[in-house]
C-alpha cells in the first residue's frame, strides 16, 4: 500500500499551505481582513499536520506533528527574496501574486485530501476517512477564501 507516501505528501503540502498563509498575513499585515484570516486558515492547516502526524504512525510514517508552517531557515530565506520583489511592485498586485499562491496550494491539498478519503472508503479505514472528511472541507474553505478576495480585489488593482 502507498498511503504512507501520500500522507507523507499531504504532510508537507499542509505544511507549506500554513506557511504560505502565515507569510500572506504578515506580508498584508495592514489589510487586517487578510491578516487576521489569513492567520486563522493557517491555524486549520497546522491543526490538519498534526491529525496527518498521529495517523500516519499506522501506515509506517513518522510525521512531525509540530511541522505547521512555521519559517525555517530556508523559508526566511526565500520570504525575504520574496519580500524583496514585493517592494518592487504594487501592493495591490502583490496581494493579488499572494492569494493565486494560497488558491493553488489549496485546491492541490483538496485534491490530494479527496484522493485520501477515496481510498481510505474503498479499503474501509474508517479512522483515515474521518480525518479526510474533516480536513478536505476546511481546505475548500481555504481555496473559496482565497478566491473570493482575488474577485474582490483583481478589478480595482488592475484597473486603477
Amino acid at each position: 500500500m502507498k498511503l504512507g507516501l501520500v500522507l507523507r505528501e499531504l504532510h508537507r503540502s499542509e505544511s507549506e499551505l500554513a506557511h504560505t498563509l502565515l507569510v500572506v498575513a504578515d506580508r498584508h499585515r495592514v489589510d487586517h481582513e487578510v491578516f487576521h484570516v489569513a492567520r486563522d486558515l493557517a491555524r486549520w492547516s497546522q491543526d490538519h499536520v498534526r491529525q496527518i502526524a498521529a495517523i500516519a504512525e499506522r501506515y509506517g510514517e513518522s510525521l512531525d506533528p509540530d511541522d505547521g508552517g512555521e519559517a525555517g531557515l530556508l523559508a526566511a530565506l526565500r520570504d525575504k527574496g520574496s519580500e524583496a520583489m514585493g517592494r518592487l511592485r504594487e501592493p495591490g498586485l502583490l496581494l493579488l501574486r499572494d492569494l493565486r499562491d494560497v488558491y493553488l496550494q489549496a485546491s492541490g491539498v483538496s485534491v490530494d485530501w479527496e484522493m485520501l478519503g477515496q481510498t481510505a472508503q474503498a479499503i474501509q479505514h474508517t479512522d483515515l476517512l474521518d480525518v479526510a472528511e474533516r480536513c478536505r472541507p476546511q481546505t475548500l474553505r481555504q481555496a473559496g477564501w482565497a478566491n473570493s478576495k482575488i474577485k474582490e480585489s483583481s478589478t480595482q488593482v488592475l484597473v486603477t
